[in-house]
């Protein structure tokens, strides 16, 4: 064997370059989606009502819900976290998807926003199966997402999202923001491996 024939075959046996760590983005990523949902969610139970145009999330959900969290979602494919990736994503395509439809379609009905609901409840189904393999907490933030899809779904179809079931909905959501705001803020706390511990509970499979 020549030398440079030796040289090569040494230059493909070389090992890989370690993969620099990144930080965990599910904090962002839970956290972007708890303020967007809090703020829609808000105007669905009618505590916007009077003194608010209703429209305060929409900037929010481009940027925040929307572009943070699909960003979050591209770290946890870097992380090799499908679950992660997959689920904040969805959920940040899903931001940035309502903001360009409500811009673009003024004489939409109820009945449109309820198909939309209704496919990403589909999807949130199995993901909360999924999520009762991660933790407590996670699975939490799809219960309560999926409770708050199915009621706005149904209330869109039925009372064009005004009455008590989207008003239900509502509130649902805004559980559901608060109970991804806890979830965040432990992804947080215990990512600091600091004093201040939030537990997230056990996997529920």
């Amino acid at each position: 064997m020549s030398v440079s024939e030796d040289r090569n075959t040494s230059a493909t046996v070389q090992p890989a370059a370690p993969a620099v760590p990144v930080a965990d983005p599910a904090p962002l990523g839970l956290a972007a989606f708890a303020l967007t949902t809090f703020l829609l969610s808000a105007v669905n139970a009618h505590w916007t009502s009077g003194n608010s145009a209703g429209t305060a999330f929409l900037g929010y959900a481009l940027a925040y819900g929307g572009l943070a969290q699909l960003l979050a979602g591209m770290w946890e494919f870097r992380n090799k976290n499908v679950f992660g990736a997959t689920a904040f994503s969805t959920y940040g395509a899903f931001w940035i998807g309502l903001f360009v439809w409500i811009k673009n379609a003024p004489s939409a009905t109820g009945h449109d926003l309820g198909w939309i609901l209704l496919a990403f409840a589909i999807f949130n189904t199995y993901m909360m199966i999924m999520s009762a393999q991660v933790n407590l907490a996670v699975f939490g933030v799809f219960l309560t997402l999926e409770l708050t899809e199915i009621f706005l779904a149904i209330g869109n179809f039925t009372d064009g999202g005004t009455g008590g079931l989207s008003q239900l909905g509502g509130y649902l959501g805004i559980i559901t923001a608060f109970v991804a705001w806890y979830t965040s803020a432990a992804g947080v706390a215990n990512g600091l491996n600091g004093k201040i511990r939030l537990p997230v509970g056990k996997p529920l499979i």
